[in-house]
């Protein structure tokens, strides 16, 4: 059985529409392409209806809860409007609820101008946030503990995610999916979205089961598909071929236009990938390591390791 996550996504009036349906129609993605958490979203508001931002009316909604799962995820969508809506009566009720019933253990995501709402219910103070760009000044005019980063796509502060608005949002929600479940899954729902899986660059680098694939072609993915849920398969171009029902040569020149990587070194990241993660979670020797990730020998595994990292395997930072 999946566990099941919870979601709330907290909406007033004027609430921008992406904002709401970027990030839902991710987890709902999310859904089908694993079995392992069931993202289960709840609508909340402190009306039982609202309009948003396209005059779209949105309801029946649900009330405020008195209490939250110990592990929910808490989404604030932007508003129209600058810091002034957040003086308004439904939204003063909103950040009250929140200064109460937010806790520790909670996951708060704040998408756009959903960040000034968490600020003023004190969700931010001391933590790194971003928000849309024209709405910086006034997250520093509310707190100003709040350690502010502009030019970012989305900031992880511990249990605190901003986001740098609208279509940020769906970025935001693909991370977490990556986290939560998997970053395979991710991808498969990044491509039903027909979106690229992005990072500012200021964000660590994607991991290679990301990598190499903000492309549209099927039978490349097919293929990358083939090779990530399995490395440590000994592949060869002949049975990639086959998955791909076309030549080696037609493949290889294939996946080397789309994917802007040879078959052979997206394949050795992944096996590269896979030891780093035996020899930060094992006791393992080397030569199992190298077994266990697809390499040949513990020679060939030192050599290829020897040619993408500094410190050797044995190093304190991988262990």
């Amino acid at each position: 059985m999946p566990r099941v996550q919870s979601v709330y996504f907290l909406l007033l009036q004027d609430t921008l529409l992406l904002d709401i349906a970027g990030p839902a129609d991710a987890l709902l993605f999310a859904n089908r392409y694993q079995d392992e958490v069931r993202f289960e979203m709840h609508f909340i508001s402190p009306q039982q209806s609202v309009n948003s931002s396209v005059g779209l009316q949105l309801g029946p909604l649900l009330p405020l809860p008195e209490q939250l799962r110990p592990d929910a995820i808490l989404i604030l969508p932007g508003l129209i409007g600058g810091n002034e809506v957040y003086a308004l009566p439904d939204a003063q009720i909103a950040i009250r609820w929140l200064s109460e019933k937010v806790q520790t253990s909670h996951r708060v995501v704040c998408i756009c101008s959903g960040a000034l709402m968490a600020a003023h219910a004190g969700l931010l103070s001391g933590h790194k946030a971003t928000t849309h760009h024209n709405h910086c000044h006034e997250l520093a005019e509310i707190d100003s503990s709040i350690k502010i980063e502009e030019n970012r796509i989305f900031v992880e502060d511990g249990r605190i995610s901003t986001s740098a608005g609208v279509t940020a949002g769906i970025d935001l929600a693909l991370h977490l999916v990556s986290e939560l479940t998997s970053p395979f899954a991710a991808s498969a729902v990044a491509r039903n979205l027909v979106v690229y899986m992005r990072r500012s660059g200021n964000d660590p680098q994607l991991s290679p089961w990301l990598k190499y694939r903000n492309h549209l072609h099927p039978i490349v993915h097919k293929v990358q598909d083939a090779m990530v849920k399995d490395p440590a398969h000994p592949w060869n171009l002949t049975e990639l071929s086959n998955i791909a029902c076309s030549s080696t040569r037609h493949i290889t020149r294939l996946f080397k236009l789309h994917a802007e990587v040879s078959i052979q070194a997206y394949l050795t990241s992944l096996r590269l990938s896979l030891a780093t993660k035996f020899l930060a979670n094992t006791d393992w020797s080397i030569e199992r390591i190298a077994e266990a990730s697809g390499f040949g020998s513990a020679r060939q595994f030192r050599r290829i390791w020897n040619s993408h990292f500094s410190a050797p395997p044995s190093a304190e930072q991988f262990r």
